[in-house]
């Protein structure tokens, strides 16, 4: 039952990653190219603009680094943020109409494992600095370097598949986490902003360095973005805030990246990113909430570039058992997001019980209206 469940949210997420990374509507076009030695195939691309992906001898290649990436991220939220952001910037690098989509295959587990690491006697390769001994939340080296994630744009097909670049991204803490002891209390040490990037911008230098070592990397063009992650209690992601390409051995100029997240309603006296897309949400707040009185909240995130909307996913929890009370309440709700929700940006709706999703409601950028997936929960 919960793979079926799965499925169906993966489908749908995958709708909504337009917004991200122009992943929306799908295509189900592939094309595969034949050797004496291999097969290599490419899933057919998820929109007119979307990327292919590839798949040898019928099996998709998958990061080995990308688990132990994941586990250092102090948000599970930053996990998915930085893949779909990182797609989304690397379309202006290599183009989806040139290129194909392939997951890492240079940084392996131990590559990130140590480079994550601090510099130390026994970790040569740690990209973090040194420990100075202080365990003083203001007096200590704080780990600058948080988490990273490779992506790889190859080209041609067939025996003639070459990779064709690579993107990096390196998440920034904004916050370190540290124990003075094994498995005593938790302390911080915050991390500004401008440390960020120089530190980011300084530990980019080193991995393209490193990378341009490796056997098969060569001379493509290897393009970094840094990523900001958020804290370990935020309910969004971070965003990214620089980029640059390294087309030899060194990183070109470096580009700002705005990019912004929030939640809605807002708490804490906090602005809205945006006050007319708040207003919009607050509407259809009280139109769903008026409609049915046993709901448990009603609240989204957003995600926004250059200040535009590029995401927004609604979150309703409910307490309906009636298959009926689902179906009519996921009807109207998608009636009352045509009317009062924010046009030309992608936005998924997922309305679940504590235990259970019970139906999800999408549309792309390019849509006029949402679509609806109500579960079978039997």
């Amino acid at each position: 039952m919960w793979k079926r469940i799965l499925a169906l949210i993966a489908m749908a997420l995958l709708l909504v990653l337009g917004g991200c990374g122009k992943l929306a509507s799908s295509s189900s076009t592939s094309t595969t190219s034949t050797t004496s030695n291999r097969k290599v195939q490419t899933t057919g691309n998820y929109s007119s603009t979307g990327y292919n992906s590839i798949v040898t001898e019928g099996h998709y290649k998958t990061s080995a680094a990308r688990g132990v990436a994941a586990d250092y991220a102090n948000n599970s939220l930053d996990v998915k943020g930085m893949e779909t952001g990182l797609l989304q910037l690397s379309e202006g690098v290599f183009s989806p109409d040139k290129y194909s989509f392939q997951e890492g295959q240079y940084l392996t587990s131990s590559n990130v494992q140590n480079w994550l690491g601090r510099q130390s006697k026994s970790n040569s390769t740690g990209l973090n600095p040194a420990s100075n001994g202080s365990t003083d939340p203001d007096k200590r080296t704080p780990e600058y370097l948080g988490t990273m994630l490779e992506q790889d744009f190859v080209t041609g097909s067939g025996s003639k598949t070459t990779l064709g670049g690579i993107s990096i991204a390196l998440g920034m803490n904004a916050v370190d986490y540290y124990q003075k002891e094994q498995y005593g209390a938790t302390y911080q040490t915050k991390i500004s902003a401008d440390q960020q990037e120089t530190q980011g911008k300084k530990i980019a230098q080193e991995v393209v360095t490193r990378l341009r070592a490796k056997e098969g990397v060569g001379d493509v063009p290897i393009f970094v973005a840094l990523y900001s992650l958020a804290e370990k209690d935020s309910l969004v992601s971070g965003s990214f805030f620089a980029k640059a390409t390294a087309t030899g051995k060194t990183l070109d100029k470096w580009d700002k990246v705005n990019q912004q997240s929030g939640v809605l309603p807002t708490v804490n006296n906090a602005k809205a990113i945006n006050s007319n897309d708040a207003t919009a949400f607050s509407n259809f707040q009280t139109q769903v909430q008026n409609f049915f009185p046993n709901l448990a909240g009603v609240t989204a995130t957003v995600h926004y570039t250059d200040g535009s909307l590029t995401q927004m996913t609604v979150n309703i929890q409910t307490q309906f058992y009636s298959q009926t009370e689902i179906m009519s309440f996921t009807n109207y709700v998608a009636s009352v997001a045509n009317k009062l929700l924010p046009s030309n940006a992608p936005i998924q709706i997922i309305v679940a019980s504590v235990n259970t999703t019970q139906a999800i409601i999408s549309r792309s950028a390019s849509d006029k209206e949402f679509s609806i997936n109500i579960l079978q929960n039997y």
